[in-house]
Protein backbone atom coordinates (compact mmCIF):
# COMPACT_ATOMS: atom_id res chain seq x y z
CA UNK A 1 0.00 0.00 0.00
CA UNK A 2 1.51 3.42 -1.04
CA UNK A 3 2.27 5.71 1.59
CA UNK A 4 0.52 9.15 1.34
CA UNK A 5 3.03 11.76 0.57
CA UNK A 6 3.96 14.59 3.28
CA UNK A 7 2.90 17.82 2.43
CA UNK A 8 4.61 21.13 2.07
CA UNK A 9 3.54 24.53 1.77
CA UNK A 10 5.18 27.98 1.26
CA UNK A 11 3.49 31.29 1.93
CA UNK A 12 4.51 34.21 0.02
CA UNK A 13 3.49 37.55 1.34
CA UNK A 14 3.40 40.28 -1.21
CA UNK A 15 3.20 43.78 -1.92
CA UNK A 16 3.51 45.82 -5.19
CA UNK A 17 6.07 42.88 -6.31
CA UNK A 18 5.46 42.65 -9.89
CA UNK A 19 9.08 42.13 -10.97
CA UNK A 20 9.58 39.07 -8.33
CA UNK A 21 6.18 37.45 -7.77
CA UNK A 22 6.24 34.69 -11.18
CA UNK A 23 10.42 34.61 -10.54
CA UNK A 24 9.82 33.69 -6.97
CA UNK A 25 7.14 31.07 -7.83
CA UNK A 26 9.37 29.70 -10.10
CA UNK A 27 12.49 29.61 -8.15
CA UNK A 28 10.12 27.96 -5.30
CA UNK A 29 8.51 25.51 -7.68
CA UNK A 30 11.78 24.32 -9.20
CA UNK A 31 13.38 24.00 -6.18
CA UNK A 32 10.93 22.05 -4.70
CA UNK A 33 10.47 19.59 -7.07
CA UNK A 34 14.37 18.93 -7.41
CA UNK A 35 15.07 19.32 -3.83
CA UNK A 36 11.60 17.62 -1.91
CA UNK A 37 10.10 15.13 -4.82
CA UNK A 38 9.32 13.10 -2.24
CA UNK A 39 7.08 15.35 -0.95
CA UNK A 40 3.44 16.92 -2.48
CA UNK A 41 3.37 20.60 -1.97
CA UNK A 42 1.32 23.94 -2.40
CA UNK A 43 2.46 27.44 -2.74
CA UNK A 44 0.39 30.41 -1.12
CA UNK A 45 0.35 33.74 -1.99
CA UNK A 46 -1.13 36.50 0.22
CA UNK A 47 -1.42 39.62 -1.30
CA UNK A 48 -1.72 42.61 0.87
CA UNK A 49 -3.84 45.00 -1.51
CA UNK A 50 -0.98 45.23 -4.32
CA UNK A 51 -1.56 48.27 -6.93
CA UNK A 52 0.91 47.11 -9.48
CA UNK A 53 -0.20 44.74 -11.12
CA UNK A 54 0.91 41.86 -8.95
CA UNK A 55 -2.59 40.48 -8.66
CA UNK A 56 -2.61 39.86 -11.66
CA UNK A 57 0.28 37.87 -12.41
CA UNK A 58 -0.90 35.86 -9.28
CA UNK A 59 -4.32 34.66 -10.83
CA UNK A 60 -2.26 33.72 -14.23
CA UNK A 61 -0.24 31.38 -12.27
CA UNK A 62 -3.08 29.77 -10.26
CA UNK A 63 -4.79 29.24 -13.36
CA UNK A 64 -1.37 27.70 -15.03
CA UNK A 65 -0.86 25.37 -11.59
CA UNK A 66 -3.41 23.94 -9.29
CA UNK A 67 -0.48 23.53 -6.91
CA UNK A 68 -1.25 27.40 -5.95
CA UNK A 69 -3.38 29.28 -3.86
CA UNK A 70 -4.24 32.60 -3.31
CA UNK A 71 -5.71 35.03 -1.07
CA UNK A 72 -6.12 38.73 -1.91
CA UNK A 73 -6.59 41.03 1.14
CA UNK A 74 -9.31 44.00 0.65
CA UNK A 75 -6.85 46.77 1.83
CA UNK A 76 -3.37 46.57 3.26
CA UNK A 77 -3.76 45.21 6.82
CA UNK A 78 0.13 45.62 7.33
CA UNK A 79 3.37 44.03 7.68
CA UNK A 80 2.71 41.56 10.54
CA UNK A 81 -0.99 40.42 10.11
CA UNK A 82 -0.94 39.16 6.58
CA UNK A 83 1.98 36.96 6.84
CA UNK A 84 0.47 35.87 10.34
CA UNK A 85 -3.02 35.18 8.45
CA UNK A 86 -1.62 33.65 5.76
CA UNK A 87 0.68 31.01 7.62
CA UNK A 88 -2.78 29.80 9.03
CA UNK A 89 -4.12 29.68 5.86
CA UNK A 90 -1.45 26.86 5.45
CA UNK A 91 -2.75 23.20 4.68
CA UNK A 92 0.88 21.06 4.88
CA UNK A 93 2.38 18.96 7.39
CA UNK A 94 5.24 21.72 7.50
CA UNK A 95 4.57 25.88 6.58
CA UNK A 96 7.71 28.06 4.95
CA UNK A 97 7.20 31.49 4.94
CA UNK A 98 9.72 33.19 2.93
CA UNK A 99 9.78 37.08 1.52
CA UNK A 100 8.91 37.21 -2.55
CA UNK A 101 11.78 39.70 -2.94
CA UNK A 102 14.46 36.99 -2.66
CA UNK A 103 16.07 38.33 0.32
CA UNK A 104 15.16 34.72 2.10
CA UNK A 105 17.38 32.52 -0.15
CA UNK A 106 15.16 29.57 -1.78
CA UNK A 107 18.29 27.28 -1.74
CA UNK A 108 17.44 26.79 2.26
CA UNK A 109 14.32 24.96 1.59
CA UNK A 110 15.87 21.40 1.29
CA UNK A 111 17.91 22.53 4.79
CA UNK A 112 14.86 23.24 6.35
CA UNK A 113 13.14 20.39 5.33
CA UNK A 114 16.24 18.03 6.44
CA UNK A 115 16.55 19.40 9.79
CA UNK A 116 12.76 18.97 10.05
CA UNK A 117 12.54 15.34 9.50
CA UNK A 118 14.82 14.89 11.83
CA UNK A 119 12.27 16.23 14.54
CA UNK A 120 12.47 20.00 15.05
CA UNK A 121 9.00 21.46 14.75
CA UNK A 122 10.45 24.79 14.71
CA UNK A 123 13.37 25.34 11.61
CA UNK A 124 14.71 28.97 11.27
CA UNK A 125 16.79 31.10 9.27
CA UNK A 126 19.16 33.49 11.31
CA UNK A 127 20.92 36.54 9.20
CA UNK A 128 24.90 36.73 10.16
CA UNK A 129 25.67 38.97 7.29
CA UNK A 130 23.64 41.06 4.60
CA UNK A 131 24.18 43.06 0.93
CA UNK A 132 21.98 45.43 1.95
CA UNK A 133 22.92 48.43 3.65
CA UNK A 134 25.45 47.63 6.72
CA UNK A 135 24.80 50.64 8.53
CA UNK A 136 20.94 49.53 9.01
CA UNK A 137 22.02 45.81 9.03
CA UNK A 138 24.39 46.63 12.45
CA UNK A 139 21.34 49.57 13.74
CA UNK A 140 19.11 46.27 13.93
CA UNK A 141 22.10 44.05 15.25
CA UNK A 142 22.13 46.88 18.45
CA UNK A 143 17.86 46.54 18.24
CA UNK A 144 17.70 43.02 19.25
CA UNK A 145 20.94 42.90 21.76
CA UNK A 146 18.99 46.12 23.40
CA UNK A 147 15.59 43.89 23.29
CA UNK A 148 16.98 41.08 24.49
CA UNK A 149 18.41 42.86 27.71
CA UNK A 150 14.96 44.06 28.38
CA UNK A 151 12.71 41.07 27.83
CA UNK A 152 12.08 38.63 29.61
CA UNK A 153 11.53 36.74 26.66
CA UNK A 154 15.01 35.60 24.88
CA UNK A 155 13.85 37.08 21.28
CA UNK A 156 15.98 35.70 18.66
CA UNK A 157 18.51 38.03 16.83
CA UNK A 158 18.39 39.01 12.83
CA UNK A 159 15.69 36.95 12.82
CA UNK A 160 12.71 38.12 10.31
CA UNK A 161 10.11 35.09 10.51
CA UNK A 162 12.25 33.27 7.49
CA UNK A 163 11.65 29.54 8.44
CA UNK A 164 9.77 26.32 8.69
CA UNK A 165 6.94 25.67 10.94
CA UNK A 166 5.50 22.15 12.12
CA UNK A 167 1.64 21.55 11.63
CA UNK A 168 1.55 21.33 15.14
CA UNK A 169 2.86 24.35 15.94
CA UNK A 170 0.92 26.18 13.59
CA UNK A 171 -2.25 24.50 15.33
CA UNK A 172 -0.81 26.71 18.39
CA UNK A 173 -0.69 29.80 16.48
CA UNK A 174 -4.62 29.36 15.27
CA UNK A 175 -5.34 28.96 19.14
CA UNK A 176 -4.04 32.92 19.94
CA UNK A 177 -6.36 36.00 19.51
CA UNK A 178 -3.60 38.79 19.22
CA UNK A 179 -5.20 40.96 16.67
CA UNK A 180 -0.93 42.52 16.51
CA UNK A 181 0.46 39.42 16.50
CA UNK A 182 4.67 39.80 16.38
CA UNK A 183 5.46 36.06 14.93
CA UNK A 184 9.32 36.96 15.36
CA UNK A 185 8.73 37.02 19.87
CA UNK A 186 6.24 34.57 19.45
CA UNK A 187 8.62 32.06 18.06
CA UNK A 188 10.54 32.75 21.36
CA UNK A 189 8.16 32.80 23.75
CA UNK A 190 6.02 29.65 22.83
CA UNK A 191 7.59 27.77 20.13
CA UNK A 192 9.63 24.61 20.98
CA UNK A 193 13.11 23.82 20.54
CA UNK A 194 14.01 24.76 17.11
CA UNK A 195 17.06 24.47 14.88
CA UNK A 196 18.59 27.35 13.40
CA UNK A 197 20.26 28.19 9.78
CA UNK A 198 22.78 30.74 9.30
CA UNK A 199 22.53 32.49 5.91
CA UNK A 200 24.07 35.92 3.95
CA UNK A 201 20.63 37.43 2.79
CA UNK A 202 21.29 38.40 -0.41
CA UNK A 203 19.95 41.58 -2.23
CA UNK A 204 16.43 41.94 -3.00
CA UNK A 205 16.00 40.84 -6.97
CA UNK A 206 14.21 43.75 -8.50
CA UNK A 207 11.97 46.92 -6.94
CA UNK A 208 12.40 48.57 -4.00
CA UNK A 209 11.79 47.85 -0.60
CA UNK A 210 9.10 49.28 1.29
CA UNK A 211 10.28 49.00 4.86
CA UNK A 212 10.60 52.97 5.67
CA UNK A 213 11.07 54.57 8.95
CA UNK A 214 7.35 54.53 10.28
CA UNK A 215 7.30 51.07 9.33
CA UNK A 216 10.55 49.54 11.45
CA UNK A 217 9.37 52.15 14.11
CA UNK A 218 6.21 50.15 13.96
CA UNK A 219 8.12 47.09 14.67
CA UNK A 220 10.49 47.90 17.14
CA UNK A 221 7.21 49.83 19.03
CA UNK A 222 5.43 46.50 18.57
CA UNK A 223 8.33 44.53 20.20
CA UNK A 224 8.76 46.84 22.85
CA UNK A 225 4.77 46.96 23.76
CA UNK A 226 4.63 43.01 23.95
CA UNK A 227 7.30 41.74 25.47
CA UNK A 228 9.29 44.79 27.57
CA UNK A 229 8.06 46.69 30.37
CA UNK A 230 11.49 48.70 30.39
CA UNK A 231 9.49 51.89 28.93
CA UNK A 232 7.37 52.26 31.74
CA UNK A 233 9.38 51.55 34.43
CA UNK A 234 12.12 53.77 33.32
CA UNK A 235 9.37 56.66 33.13
CA UNK A 236 8.26 55.07 36.92
CA UNK A 237 11.80 55.58 37.61
CA UNK A 238 13.04 58.68 36.70
CA UNK A 239 9.66 60.77 37.62
CA UNK A 240 10.58 59.13 41.23
CA UNK A 241 13.88 60.74 40.29
CA UNK A 242 13.07 64.43 39.19
CA UNK A 243 10.59 64.60 42.11
CA UNK A 244 13.53 64.06 44.90
CA UNK A 245 15.55 66.25 43.13
CA UNK A 246 12.92 68.94 42.93
CA UNK A 247 12.08 68.20 46.33
CA UNK A 248 15.94 68.81 47.33
CA UNK A 249 16.29 72.07 44.68
CA UNK A 250 12.90 73.21 46.33
CA UNK A 251 14.55 73.13 49.76
CA UNK A 252 17.52 75.12 48.19
CA UNK A 253 16.12 77.84 46.92
CA UNK A 254 14.14 78.07 50.39
CA UNK A 255 17.18 78.34 52.00
CA UNK A 256 18.69 80.63 49.71
CA UNK A 257 15.76 83.21 49.48
CA UNK A 258 16.35 82.95 53.24
CA UNK A 259 19.64 84.30 53.44
CA UNK A 260 21.13 85.51 49.98
CA UNK A 261 18.70 85.77 46.93
CA UNK A 262 19.62 88.11 45.04
CA UNK A 263 23.02 86.72 44.62
CA UNK A 264 21.71 83.21 44.17
CA UNK A 265 18.96 84.11 41.58
CA UNK A 266 20.36 84.96 38.77
CA UNK A 267 17.07 85.89 36.59
CA UNK A 268 14.84 83.53 35.83
CA UNK A 269 16.92 81.76 32.81
CA UNK A 270 17.65 78.49 35.19
CA UNK A 271 13.55 78.30 36.16
CA UNK A 272 12.87 78.44 32.07
CA UNK A 273 15.56 75.90 31.22
CA UNK A 274 13.92 73.73 34.14
CA UNK A 275 10.38 73.90 32.95
CA UNK A 276 11.26 73.30 29.55
CA UNK A 277 13.53 69.82 30.32
CA UNK A 278 10.64 68.74 31.99
CA UNK A 279 8.02 69.34 29.70
CA UNK A 280 9.82 67.66 26.83
CA UNK A 281 10.97 64.37 29.40
CA UNK A 282 6.66 64.76 30.22
CA UNK A 283 5.61 64.69 26.49
CA UNK A 284 8.55 61.75 25.71
CA UNK A 285 7.19 59.66 28.16
CA UNK A 286 3.39 60.09 27.70
CA UNK A 287 4.30 59.30 23.60
CA UNK A 288 5.86 56.06 25.23
CA UNK A 289 2.68 55.35 27.36
CA UNK A 290 0.50 56.04 24.41
CA UNK A 291 2.06 53.49 22.17
CA UNK A 292 1.45 50.95 25.52
CA UNK A 293 -2.05 52.05 25.53
CA UNK A 294 -2.71 51.73 21.77
CA UNK A 295 -1.37 48.29 22.33
CA UNK A 296 -4.01 47.27 24.92
CA UNK A 297 -6.38 49.30 23.10
CA UNK A 298 -5.91 46.87 19.69
CA UNK A 299 -6.27 44.34 21.34
CA UNK A 300 -9.17 44.67 23.12
CA UNK A 301 -11.38 45.50 20.28
CA UNK A 302 -10.00 42.10 18.72
CA UNK A 303 -10.57 42.64 15.59
CA UNK A 304 -9.86 40.27 12.44
CA UNK A 305 -6.35 40.45 11.53
CA UNK A 306 -7.29 40.34 8.20
CA UNK A 307 -10.37 41.08 5.74
CA UNK A 308 -10.49 38.61 2.39
CA UNK A 309 -11.43 40.11 -0.86
CA UNK A 310 -10.66 36.75 -2.44
CA UNK A 311 -9.25 33.56 -2.75
CA UNK A 312 -8.30 31.54 -5.63
CA UNK A 313 -7.86 27.45 -5.52
CA UNK A 314 -9.24 27.26 -2.03
CA UNK A 315 -11.22 23.65 -1.92
CA UNK A 316 -11.50 23.42 1.80
CA UNK A 317 -12.93 25.52 4.05
CA UNK A 318 -11.28 28.18 5.34
CA UNK A 319 -9.14 28.10 8.94
CA UNK A 320 -10.59 30.16 11.45
CA UNK A 321 -7.29 33.15 12.77
CA UNK A 322 -7.64 32.86 16.29
CA UNK A 323 -12.18 32.12 16.18
CA UNK A 324 -13.81 29.41 17.40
Amino acid sequence: METEKKTISVMIPCYNEVENVRAIYEAVRDELIKSCPAYDYEILFIDNKSVDGTRDIIEGICAEDRHVKAIFNCKNFGQFNSPFYGLLQTSGDCAITMCADFQDPVELIPSFVEAWEKGYKIVIGKKTRSRENPILYFLRGCYYKLIRKMSTVELIEQFTGFGLYDRSFVETLRQLRDPTPFIRGIVAELGPERYEIEYEQPLRRAGKTHNNFYSLFDATMLSFTSYTKVGMRIAEFFGFGVALVSFLLGLVYLVAKLVAWDTFAAGYAPTMIAVFFMGGIQLAFLGFLGEYIMAMNTRVMNRPLVVEEKRINFEEKRVPAGKE
